[in-house]
């Protein structure tokens, strides 16, 4: 019995661990860039675009579609950088815990 309790005991602490780094993790701001930084996104920690950066010099007739890549490639490279912070704040939070049969993976 003392074992249990101990195990529901690490169980809460791990689940107030993974509120505060999804707190920490909403907080974050992730700057993405794609075209040596021509273009560059800036993603919340919700995953929400907060901002589109977008150099002068690709404003010309005919350039649309490179730039919609490039702003495409910024998110992407963005996301990357949202996943592997989120994995490796809730990684930490989780603990002994992670990994255990029926526990999230992260």
């Amino acid at each position: 019995m003392k074992d249990l309790s101990s195990l529901m005991k690490q169980a809460q602490a791990m689940q107030d661990n993974l509120r505060k780094a999804q707190a920490e993790l909403e907080q974050l701001l992730l700057l993405g860039q794609a075209g040596d930084g021509l273009v560059k996104v800036t993603l919340k920690g919700t995953g929400q675009i907060l901002r589109v950066d977008i150099d002068e010099s690709l404003m010309t007739p005919g350039e649309a579609e490179m730039v919609g890549d490039l702003v495409a490639a910024a998110h992407a490279d963005a996301k990357r950088q949202l996943d592997a912070r989120s994995a490796e704040l809730m990684q930490k939070a989780a603990g002994p815990l992670a990994g255990m049969p029926g526990m999230p993976k992260f």
